[in-house]
């Protein structure tokens, strides 16, 4: 990948289809989601993806959610994201997803997909996962990746896989309060971590997390940055100038349209190139970039 080509790199993108049509959620749960952000579009696979960003001159992280034992529905192939993303490496980096109730299993597959695979980090979403991240129970899977220097990205907040279907379709938010994550960053020092999304309701924990250890990191997606609260735009123009990440939650909201929102937003003119490309190109170890 060639950092001085790309105008941002978007660290936070779904794939929900594969080669094969199969999705990555069950269908009262796609459906919901579908109605709660307002979008159909859900079928892009990896080819699809690296196009569009390509396109618009940008580098994107992708990945699925493994919450088969939640669900009860299969996962998305990680290892065939990660293959599909080695042919298109000039705008795409893979994440994986391992299912963390599968103990010691989940811990042999997550190696793999470092090792055999080359993904970059794991994406967790303790909401749809239906665990705690500070459970003792996941700490084998997180020495693996401390070990390999991967990158832990946690969904935190409300999210809008579950909403409004009846009884949020089973999915629980307390899971999802990045305060548990800090005992992961706390238990795991080197580990990098980011905190996806605006952590509604607990946005506050979140910065007040990403402030204390030096190893997390904050992602902006999943919400028009409009709706950004007000602390999380000042923590972003000072503090935390240089632990913001541009990321979308592709395909429910579109770079397009969260790149026009920012546009508008109060962010000072030298932290924008930060949010939107320089941060990420350092936590990845990407190189230099002069945006």
């Amino acid at each position: 990948m060639n950092v001085e080509e790309i105008v941002a790199l978007d660290v936070h993108v779904h794939v929900e289809t594969d080669a094969e049509g199969r999705m990555s959620l069950p269908d009262e749960l796609m459906a919901g989601s579908a109605k709660y952000f307002r979008t159909e579009d859900r079928t892009s696979t990896v080819p699809g993806i690296a196009a569009y960003y390509r396109e618009r001159r940008m580098a994107a992280v992708v990945f699925t959610v493994d919450a088969q034992t939640a669900t009860g529905h299969p996962a998305i192939s990680s290892e065939e994201i990660a293959e599909a993303c080695a042919e298109h490496d000039d705008v795409l980096i893979p994440f994986g997803s391992v299912d963390p109730w599968r103990g010691k299993a989940a811990v042999k597959q997550a190696r793999a997909l470092i090792e055999k695979h080359g993904v970059r980090g794991f994406k967790f979403h303790p909401s749809v996962q239906a665990f705690h991240p500070n459970d003792p129970f996941v700490y084998p899977l997180y020495e693996v990746l401390a070990e390999h220097r991967a990158i832990a990205l946690f969904h935190t907040g409300q999210t809008g896989i579950g909403a409004g279907v009846r009884g949020g379709g089973g999915i629980r938010l307390k899971y999802a309060n990045p305060m548990a994550v800090d005992d992961v960053a706390a238990d795991f020092p080197d580990l990098p971590i980011i905190l996806a999304h605006p952590s509604f309701p607990w946005q506050d924990e979140a910065l007040a997390v990403a402030t204390h250890k030096p190893q997390v990191y904050i992602d902006l997606s999943g919400w028009s940055p409009k709706y950004f609260p007000p602390q999380l735009v000042q923590y972003a123009n000072t503090l935390l100038r240089n632990k913001m990440l541009f990321g979308s939650d592709f395909p429910v909201i579109t770079p397009d349209r969260w790149l026009t929102d920012f546009e508008k937003l109060e962010i000072k003119p030298e932290v924008r190139p930060m949010i939107l490309k320089d941060n990420a190109v350092r936590l990845f170890g990407l190189g230099e970039s002069r945006a």
